[in-house]
């Protein structure tokens, strides 16, 4: 099974290709270029460098939302005219159980804090349970927008252990630092941010579950509506 995954939800670009369980390529990068200027740059570059034929990918997995709505927007167009281009299905990875997927096996609640402004973030909890001779990643808080008051509330109520990934870590940490009751953690650096190879990898397990889409059905997933459309009350 050869699958491509996209993920431009965040400030993080990122294009990963996973066959078999095995990480075979990626490309990444948080700078001060737009989705539209590095996306396609960086699957050109991945094609080229791994000899990968388009045709012979079984899906595209693609972070479906939260997040940026230019972001999403991108990475959604870019998903759907390759699923179309190329007759594939596309697999939708929602973008905080991607993120939760960077901290796979981890024994702490994982709990990604996406920055959505005024003290709102896009968040979820998860944890990781056996199952069989694996691991399943259980759902503690469904993702959502929430307060972050909000969410310190909920993982205090949940009384274990955290680790907090994501670009909203930062912006609220010192209220985090206030109001989280329980031991946490942050996520270092290479799996703090959007990972595209996550996106590829939970997506393998998706598609072989059956939960593909036609590139034509696709839509991401924003949760809420943009500022635009809130002030025009759309």
């Amino acid at each position: 099974m050869k699958i491509l995954g996209l993920d431009t939800s965040g400030l993080v670009a990122g294009v990963a290709v996973v066959e078999n369980d095995i990480l075979v390529g990626e490309f990444t990068t948080d700078y001060k270029k737009t989705h539209s200027q590095t996306l396609l740059p960086m699957l050109d570059g991945l094609r080229e460098m791994i000899d990968l034929d388009l045709e012979s990918l079984d899906a595209i997995a693609v972070a479906s939302g939260p997040g940026s709505f230019t972001g999403l927007r991108i990475g959604s167009a870019t998903a759907k005219g390759l699923g179309l281009a190329l007759s594939k299905p596309l697999v939708e990875v929602p973008t905080l159980a991607g993120l939760a997927w960077n901290l796979w096996g981890t024994s702490h609640v994982v709990c990604p804090l996406m920055d959505a402004r005024r003290n709102q973030v896009y968040t979820a909890a998860y944890a990781f349970q056996s199952a069989g001779e694996g691991m399943r990643m259980e759902t503690l808080v469904p993702g959502q927008p929430m307060d972050i008051a909000c969410i310190c509330g909920r993982l205090n109520e949940i009384g274990r252990s955290v680790i907090f990934l994501g670009d909203g870590e930062p912006v609220y940490h010192s209220i985090l630092e206030e109001q989280v009751q329980v031991p946490f953690l942050v996520a270092p650096a290479g799996c703090n941010r959007q990972r595209a190879a996550s996106i590829a990898a939970l997506g393998s397990l998706y598609f072989a579950e059956g939960k593909a889409v036609d590139a034509a059905m696709h839509q991401p997933e924003y949760f809420r509506k943009s500022q635009a459309e809130q002030n025009a009350g759309t």
